[in-house]
């Protein structure tokens, strides 16, 4: 029904956004990842323009629309709910949990771990996400992954998760697809140096 709205970000929270476009004012809901990428809101008069993509849902329980940062989280958020178990909620809180390039990595190494770790995710759930997208997940949306993505108590989970990104971001320069490295970087370890990690993908790929 809507591909995106432009408008105006006359109010913000954790989990929506409201755009104003020519007068009417549109709710939508949204992942921690999306809210993290808007401007900050100051007030209605100095509200900032916004695009969103969007997802119109439409259930026995009530009608919603959902707002993404770029086409890459929105598609994410479409692949997780054809997931049987897992509603437009429960793939809202993986994606406030794991950027698109994280999902994909963590379903690639069959990381349940970093999927449960969303609220509301178990372990089977995570496990059943894994089994049913494995062959479906391509590497969506390599891109530079920001401090607050990769910030941690932990500073070796940070680099560890970091030195993957890198890597696939150096693999989709050298002009190989998506699904390549994926198939590259799946049994990567995730505590080798950056380049080892593309050495050893490389490997794979002649």
């Amino acid at each position: 029904m809507f591909y995106y709205i432009n408008g105006k970000l006359v109010e913000a929270d954790v989990t929506y956004a409201v755009l104003d476009v020519g007068g009417v004012a549109y709710k939508l809901s949204i992942s921690g990842k999306t809210r993290e990428a808007l401007p900050p809101f100051r007030s209605v008069k100095e509200a900032p323009t916004v695009l969103l993509y969007t997802h119109f849902s439409v259930r026995e329980d009530g009608v919603e629309l959902f707002g993404f940062r770029d086409k890459e989280e929105l598609d994410t958020f479409r692949l997780l709910t054809s997931v049987s178990g897992i509603g437009p909620k429960a793939a809202m809180s993986i994606l406030s949990t794991l950027s698109p390039e994280k999902l994909a990595l963590a379903v690639a190494n069959e990381d349940k771990k970093s999927i449960a770790s969303a609220n509301g995710i178990g372990s089977k759930t995570a496990a059943r996400l894994i089994l049913e997208l494995k062959d479906k997940l391509s590497f969506i949306g390599v891109s530079d992954v920001s401090r607050s993505e990769t910030s941690s108590p932990d500073t070796s989970v940070s680099s560890a998760k970091g030195a993957l990104t890198e890597a696939a971001e150096a693999l989709a320069a050298l002009g190989y697809s998506r699904p390549e490295i994926l198939k590259a970087l799946k049994d990567a370890d995730p505590n080798m140096s950056v380049d080892n990690i593309i050495k050893a993908a490389l490997k794979k790929l002649f």
